[in-house]
């Protein structure tokens, strides 16, 4: 199938994913669970917990470590490095373009790092004088708008999660969204004009407007549904505007066109713990952070064309 040029699918592909890289034995957490670890999976003993990849334009992954506060560089040939390592649970980062990088941390909030120096500062810890519950996931608007979701322990029992925007420039974040049962990733499309997020506990992907015309109540679409495991958790969206989401503890994930359609489902070979993924800069593959074995599975989506479907 390699080579086929492919614009619309009749029916969904099935995909076997390989693994790219492995964390070594050597940055293997040994000694006693942190006290994440201990509360999030408990009588457990943990050597990591990956989360949050995103690619530099060298075209290295970076990726977090929750419980060890570590933030890890994977070069393109598979080679691991601790770029840094803190008192605290980060659970994704963001490039900003400059060398720096913006980190959601359960604990400290938007936090800033330049790795260069090997500093962290505080971006923000709230809003509306309120602490962040626990925060999640952090995309990078083209307009250098920073949006990110804050779920706490939010779910149908309690739909108050929220989604957050910080305008560039601005001295504080809004909230646009505090209904949401679990946001867990948030995206934005090339174009910075439509906002993905994935709603774990409700098993779904909502879509808005990044500047909707009713701002106290943006009009919400149900973008994709999605069924089994936890629900979904990292999103990417890559130049052509297909979605691609990790189900968490599925051992799969997914890439929808960007009408909503399902393109390809994609297994991976070892562990349930499907916790994030993200688009090669080129498109042509899609990387799977897998929490259980401590893996990043890679799969080759050429297969799915060049050509993007444009939404009406």
């Amino acid at each position: 199938m390699t080579g086929q040029r492919v614009t619309r699918l009749e029916q969904p592909f099935d995909v076997e994913a390989a693994c790219w890289a492995r964390l070594p034995d050597a940055l293997r957490h040994t000694g006693e669970p942190s006290e994440w670890a201990r509360m999030n999976r408990p009588g457990l003993s943990m050597h990591s917990f990956l989360e949050g990849p995103s690619f530099d334009a060298d075209g290295n992954l970076w990726l977090v470590d929750i419980p060890y506060g570590r933030i890890f560089c994977i070069d393109p040939d598979g080679g691991w490095t601790v770029a840094h390592a803190y008192d605290g649970n980060p659970h994704c980062l963001a490039h900003l373009g400059d060398g720096r990088l913006v980190v959601t941390d359960r604990r400290g909030g938007l936090m800033r790092l330049d790795p260069a120096r090997g500093t962290m500062d505080v971006i923000c810890s709230g809003v509306n004088f309120e602490n962040f519950r626990a925060l999640s996931d952090v995309a990078v608007a083209p307009n250098g708008d920073l949006w990110f979701t804050d779920p706490g322990r939010s779910s149908p029992s309690d739909p108050t999660g929220r989604l957050m925007r910080l305008r560039r420039g601005a001295a504080g974040p809004e909230i646009v969204l505090a209904n949401i049962p679990y946001p867990n990733s948030v995206a934005l499309d090339a174009s910075g004009r439509q906002v993905f997020v994935s709603v774990t506990r409700a098993n779904c992907i909502w879509r808005l407007l990044a500047d909707a015309p009713d701002p106290v109540f943006p009009m919400v679409s149900t973008f994709a549904h999605l069924s089994g495991g936890n629900g979904p958790d990292g999103l990417s969206i890559d130049n052509r505007g297909r979605v691609a989401v990790a189900q968490s503890q599925a051992g799969r994930a997914y890439v929808f066109d960007a009408l909503g359609d399902l393109l390809c489902r994609i297994r991976t070979p070892g562990g349930a713990w499907t916790t994030a993924c993200a688009f090669s800069p080129d498109g042509g593959a899609l990387y799977i952070l897998e929490a259980q074995e401590g893996a990043v599975y890679r799969a080759d989506l050429d297969f799915l064309g060049a050509d993007p479907v444009t939404p009406p």
